[in-house]
């Protein structure tokens, strides 16, 4: 619709439209197209009418009769009396036609009708203590009314417990929490109970008239709504038995971003999912409040490190899981250490996130890979280097082992003293590590800042539980998990494929055996129930092709895309 400035030469400017654009029409038949489209009658039509009703409009008309109907009813009874003329003839039938009749009569029902809010009068009966009463009428819509109740326990008053912010209730501004309910639609409420109240208002159509006392509490502002945090875990509040009112909660999905909208409650905290068009919030437990939850819970399976198989499906070996037949130890850096990170960590319900986008100065962020024995991963990494050697990049490990004819120092290998690598272990320089036939293997925190600092993307293969001590502002990892596809799948893609039994001798290759699809299996579902809080990305490795496409494009959203990231990488 036009500004008001323009509305009066809306017409002139319609008329004039195809000369002006006739100079930039190429062919004849898109010129008389412009001239039939903007020469159509109707359309003129419309603009007229448009801007007669733009006029009268600002004008704020008022009916000057509300009986039209009638009042040219009793001119044409008297105009019969008078001496017939041809221009009383024609007026005669000018009143007398169906549609000027039924133009006068939507005329009267539109000037009789008043469209302003109407207040149902304050009652007389009002007690004098009572002075302070509010009645409110509100317009019941499909959507809820967006409040909670709760019966006071020391008095027995029915009170507003939350306002759900966005809904209907917090839109009005006249509901506040607090506030005391007397009357819903004339019913009396103080000897009900919350559920019969609000079986009263589903029931209610239309306006919905309230009696309240307004609450003394002053509402204090914050910064509701500024802050943004990612679910750890799933959530239905149809399964909560804890929640208030399950109709208010707000169901998510592990991974969700959800904007807090507010925090009053120190239980109940109201959220909405980012981006939602539903600007109504939905309870959610609080923080506090989920982490009590889960702590007094059993775990279904005992918290502790993986210990995997460190067969692979390719001879490209990187990380250092060692076989569980070695029986030999695979520690990170962080295993024995006990601090905030880590025991928060073990118990997964929200963080606070913000939105990052790699700028083209900063370095990559580092993809870490997990995922089960023989699930392909190494592959996925080799067919990355081939594709991009000078775009990716993996760490040189670290090995005590002896170096042998065929390899070079900071090759295959960084070959370094006993002694040296235990003092490295000491300072916690080693992101993993394990010993092999009397000799130790590891990745270190310098081999990954070496790969970053060649502007490449360090592609690293750890255990799960040394996820979260890799969550740092430094690194800022991605993490993807590498899952294998139904057991069914595994025996019909993998039957060909062979994998290696031992940790540095690449010659050891077998077939895969029933045992190996079922620990593949096993070990996923435990890496995703006890660590998948911690992944951005989960890829099912059912097509090799079809994986690697998956994670190429991956890898470029997420060098030019914008990301959800914990707030604590970018304000530490």
């Amino acid at each position: 619709i036009p500004q008001a400035s323009t509305v009066s030469w809306l017409y002139e400017l319609l008329a004039a439209l195809p000369a002006q654009l006739q100079p930039h029409v190429d062919s004849q038949e898109d010129l008389t197209l412009l001239w039939d489209v903007f020469g159509e009658k109707s359309l003129h039509s419309l603009v007229k009418i448009h801007e007669k009703l733009h006029y009268y409009e600002k004008r704020s008309p008022a009916p000057i009769l509300h009986g039209a109907a009638a009042l040219a009813d009793d001119l044409a009874e008297e105009l019969q009396s008078k001496p017939v003329s041809s221009e009383i003839r024609e007026l005669l039938k000018v009143l007398s036609e169906p549609n000027v009749k039924a133009l006068l009569s939507a005329h009267d029902a539109v000037a009789q009708k008043s469209y302003g809010p109407v207040l149902p009068p304050v009652p007389d009966d009002l007690d004098d203590e009572e002075d302070s009463v509010k009645i409110i009428r509100l317009v019941k819509s499909r959507e809820p009314l967006g409040a909670t109740i709760k019966k006071n326990e020391q008095t027995g008053a029915i009170v507003v417990a939350r306002i759900m912010r966005g809904g209907a209730a917090d839109r009005s501004g006249l509901i506040h929490v607090g506030d005391e309910l007397r009357e819903v639609n004339g019913i009396p409420v103080e000897d009900k109970r919350p559920e019969e109240i609000i079986k009263i208002l589903s029931q209610s159509q239309g306006a919905i008239t309230f009696k309240i006392i307004p609450s003394i509490k002053e509402e204090t502002s914050s910064k509701e709504g500024k802050m943004f945090i990612k679910a750890l875990f799933d959530y239905n509040p149809n399964e909560d038995k804890a929640i208030p009112c399950k109709e208010a909660g707000l169901s998510f999905k592990r991974g969700d971003i959800l904007q807090i909208m507010s925090q009053d409650d120190a239980t109940w905290w109201q959220a909405r999912h980012e981006g939602d068009a539903n600007l109504r919030a939905g309870l959610i437990p609080s923080k506090h409040f989920q982490e009590r939850r889960l702590a007094l819970r059993p775990p279904e399976i005992p918290v502790q490190p993986l210990k995997l198989s460190n067969r692979k499906s390719s001879g490209f070996r990187r990380s250092f899981r060692l076989s569980r037949k070695d029986k030999k130890t695979n520690k990170s850096m962080y295993e024995c250490k006990k601090s905030d990170q880590y025991d928060t960590a073990d118990v997964p319900t929200y963080e606070e996130v913000t939105p990052y986008r790699r700028q083209t100065h900063e370095q990559y962020r580092l993809v870490v890979l997990v995922g089960p024995v023989g699930v392909g991963l190494n592959e996925l990494k080799r067919r990355l280097l081939i594709s991009d050697a000078q775009h990716y990049g993996v760490t040189v490990p670290h090995t005590t082992r002896a170096r042998r004819s065929q390899e070079s120092d900071g090759v295959e290998y960084i070959f370094i003293s006993k002694h040296l690598f235990e003092t490295d272990v000491q300072n916690n320089k080693f992101i993993e590590y394990g010993e092999y036939k009397n000799n130790y293997y590891g990745t270190s925190i310098d081999s990954v800042r070496s790969v970053l600092a060649k502007n490449k993307v360090c592609l690293l293969d750890v255990q799960p539980h040394t996820v979260k001590h890799l969550r740092t502002l430094e690194f800022k990892p991605y993490v993807i998990f590498i899952k294998p596809p139904s057991i069914e799948r595994l025996r019909e893609t993998r039957k060909n494929a062979k994998i290696i039994s031992s940790r540095d001798d690449q010659t050891a290759a077998k077939p895969f055996t029933e045992e190996d699809f079922q620990e593949m299996i096993k070990s996923a579902k435990i890496m995703e129930s006890q660590y998948g809080h911690l992944f951005d990305k989960i890829i099912i490795n059912d097509d090799l092709t079809m994986a690697f496409n998956e994670l190429k494009t991956t890898f470029d959203k997420l060098e030019t895309d914008t990301h959800w990231v914990p707030v604590s990488w970018l304000h530490s």
